[in-house]
């Protein structure tokens, strides 16, 4: 057999790196108390069906990304591997799309070749459209301001007629293609962030409520159960606003949508120059889902759907929180505080072929994504992926970071973590985030299941946090080289494979208690499969 002497060097030294650390944490450690975390749960005792607003959605860059080989196989893999239902992305108008043009007596022309291609796809693998509809096509636009690389132009529309008769022809397009029934099931977002002005919203927020209402009247004329909602806010803008014209107005509007980040300053900093601080606040974004429940709740409207369309640990692509083991636990933590107030959290989002700054330059740049541009999967990713495992049934847990849940083969599934807010003060995310950051011991974590059938079971654990399915790390161990090699982006690939720490084989006893003994570190998490054989 021939041995690959440069492979095997890379191996040895990311897993040589990983036994250093953790020997010489465990050094520091000898003759300290060790606290000890206890999850205690019965399988008998049920708490109800799982909450699984964590995939509902998921985001994306923008529609012209989807056409990409590179992006579909991505989007492919993640829908298997983390079960996501929708995906929202921008750009569904822009001209890079060929959506809209007019002839030389200034009237409109449609063309959905590349949407068709687009949805077809996304429909083929068993995943919706989130529609959001924007950005103006140029031809239509009242002006030339636009955002980002790839111009989305952010103006009103030059008659809000053409707009309409624009939605309203795409909507019967889409009716024709895949059924009334079928698109009664999608949801149609009308803009992103008119709050942002100039950003993403040239005009006011009289003119954006303008522009929504000829869109639902435009959607509803084709099917009035087609669901339409905005406003599609940054920072949870504009509800209360949203709901009080649509009441006063008889304007129907099916759900309110709003987004979150984790960060306390900045704007629109796509190229992460201004930099940006995780949010020390205990309840940073999740308390903005909060608070936008509560006032769906007050308002005339108290049963509308909220959906946040956007949200991660931070705004901009050029964080590299995005790329730590971090923001495993910190989403984690989120969807847990957040709870059921809303219908969906999509992750914004799922891979770094994104754009909105220009193609990127480096492997691993703090972008958004759950895998990187090579489909390298980030600690992020296994967070996602560890959710979608859980089974159907939730167990009464009293532990605040952890759900226990089981499936109807009786399956127990645990997932836990540690959330710990490490940033120092004074240090912003793109100073603090790209070093080594190895994790403070955190002491025993000790789970008990009572009531367990009695039989033969085989469980596995998994786990994510420092040097264990952290790619950014390994990437780290060899120098943060502006591009990898294809046997480097096999080996971090190998070495973060997300395969099970420990598998074992357990007999379980009539009436005896599954118990279950792990060291945990500060913002590890881990998962638990005892699967009954």
């Amino acid at each position: 057999m021939k041995i690959n002497h440069n492979s095997l060097f890379l191996l040895l030294t990311l897993l040589g790196g990983t036994v250093l650390a953790q020997s010489k944490a465990n050094k520091k450690n000898v003759g300290k108390e060790i606290p000890e975390r206890l999850i205690d749960a019965d399988f008998n005792t049920v708490k109800g069906p799982l909450n699984t607003v964590f995939n509902e959605c998921v985001g994306a860059g923008r529609a012209n990304e989807g056409l990409r080989a590179d992006w579909q196989q991505q989007l492919a893999y993640v829908k298997k591997e983390c079960g996501f239902r929708y995906i929202r992305f921008h750009g569904l108008l822009t001209d890079d799309m060929g959506v809209y043009k007019e002839n030389r007596n200034g009237n409109p022309e449609y063309n959905y070749m590349y949407v068709d291609a687009l949805f077809d796809y996304l429909l083929s693998i068993g995943i919706k459209p989130f529609v959001e509809l924007g950005f103006m096509p140029n031809a239509l636009a009242s002006g030339k301001e636009t955002i980002f690389w790839w111009r989305g132009n952010v103006t009103p529309p030059k008659d809000y007629d053409k707009w309409a008769a624009l939605v309203k022809n795409i909507t019967e397009h889409f009716t024709e293609r895949y059924g009334a029934d079928e698109v009664k099931t999608w949801y149609f977002e009308v803009w992103n962030e008119p709050n942002l002005s100039p950003g993403f919203w040239t005009g006011t927020q009289e003119e954006y409520f303008k522009l929504f209402q000829y869109s639902v009247k435009a959607i509803k004329s084709v099917n009035p159960a087609y669901r339409v909602g905005g406003p599609g806010t940054a920072g949870a803008a504009w509800e209360p606003e949203m709901i009080e014209f649509c009441v006063n107005n008889n304007v129907p509007i099916d759900f309110v949508s709003t987004h979150s980040y984790g960060v306390n300053q900045g704007y629109l900093d796509e190229y992460g120059n201004s930099g940006t601080v995780l949010a020390p606040q205990e309840f940073a974004v999740s308390g903005d889902v909060l608070r936008s429940r509560k006032e769906i709740t007050n308002s005339s409207k108290p049963g509308l759907e909220l959906h946040y369309t956007e949200w991660s640990a931070s705004y901009t692509p050029s964080d590299p929180i995005h790329d730590s083991y971090h923001e495993a636990a910190y989403v984690l933590q989120k969807l847990k505080q957040v709870g059921d107030a809303a219908q969906s959290m999509s992750y914004w989002v799922f891979t770094d072929i994104f754009e909105e700054s220009s193609p990127r330059f480096t492997p691993f740049h703090g972008g958004f994504g759950m895998l990187n541009t090579q489909g390298i999967n980030k600690p992020v990713f296994y967070a996602y992926q560890f959710l979608n495992k859980l089974g159907k049934t939730e167990l009464l847990n009293g532990d605040k970071m952890s759900w226990v849940c089981k499936d109807e083969k009786g399956n127990i599934q645990v997932l836990v973590y540690d959330f710990t807010y490490t940033l120092p003060d004074s240090v912003n995310n793109q100073v603090y985030f790209i070093r080594d950051l190895p994790s403070k011991e955190k002491g025993k974590l000790k789970i008990n299941i009572a009531s367990i059938p009695e039989g033969n079971y085989s469980l596995e654990v998994y786990k994510v946090g420092y040097r264990c399915n952290d790619a950014y790390t390994s990437y780290f161990d060899l120098g943060r080289p502006n591009q990898l090699t294809k046997l480097q982006v096999e080996q971090i690939k190998l070495h973060n494979s997300g395969a099970p720490i420990l598998a074992e084989i357990l007999k379980v006893g009539e009436g005896s208690v599954f118990s279950k003994e792990l060291d945990i570190r500060e913002n590890d998490v881990y998962f638990l499969n005892l699967i009954k054989l």
